[in-house]
């Protein structure tokens, strides 16, 4: 946690965003002139700098200056992936549970906006996943026909939450593809299916079939958790 002086340094810079007088794409005052501005000691405004940077709101150009970001869903949201790495096994379900909700929203949503050209993309996208050599390529084409879905929702915020939980579920798709042979082709299906509904632009079928697709990847983990408690009570 910050120091309270950092953190309201913090707080008065986000206000000064939030209000217009810094927007996305605007160049900060010098440091010393910000931590005039802000009533602050340059190192305060410093430390609230190097955090605002972290966090993708701003960006510290050496030699140029600092600058705010484009503050763009897909860039203020892309420590859901970091944070995501670092959940432990135990919250997997809690991931997957919130997919659930999303991805099939975001399918719908889809099935009517997408566009000709990212339809185009996306059944190459599918045909890639039919000629896949072994499971791991499968699989990261299975992780880009999802991020094209989801892009073609026209939800930015949405498909940034779901692409940073891709991590966790990159994996889970990939020991699930290992350690069940015929999932593979099922796989295969259920993107079909995905990939049909949108194309059809029905969004009520699109939201059914990815919820489908995301419950059998749900249903396949809450097994394995299931089987490892099991063998842990029995050694």
């Amino acid at each position: 946690m910050a120091a309270p002086l950092t953190e309201a340094a913090i707080s008065r810079i986000r206000d000064l965003i939030l209000s217009g007088t810094f927007p996305p794409g605007s160049r900060l005052p010098p440091e010393h002139e910000l931590a005039a501005q802000l009533g602050l000691s340059r190192n305060t405004a410093r430390e609230a700098v190097r955090a605002l940077a972290t966090a993708r709101v701003l960006d510290v150009r050496r030699g140029d200056g600092t600058y705010v970001t484009s503050l763009k869903p897909e860039l203020l949201l892309e420590g859901i992936g970091f944070a995501v790495e670092l959940m432990q096994d135990d919250t997997w379900l809690e991931l997957l549970e919130i997919r659930r909700c999303l991805e099939p929203t975001a399918t719908a949503l889809a099935a009517a906006r997408i566009d000709e050209e990212t339809l185009n993309t996306l059944a190459e996208c599918l045909d890639r996943m039919r000629a896949a050599r072994d499971d791991e390529e499968l699989v990261v084409h299975d992780a880009e026909f999802h991020a094209i879905v989801s892009a073609a929702s026209g939800n930015q915020t949405m498909a940034s939450i779901l692409n940073g939980m891709s991590s966790k579920t990159f994996r889970a798709r990939v020991w699930r593809a290992l350690m069940d042979a015929d999932v593979i082709d099922l796989t295969i299906r259920q993107h079909e299916d995905i990939y049909s509904a949108v194309a059809a632009g029905d969004t009520a079928l699109a939201q059914a079939v990815a919820t489908v697709h995301v419950s059998t990847t749900e249903s396949w983990f809450r097994r394995v958790l299931a089987a490892e408690v099991e063998e842990a009570a029995d050694e």
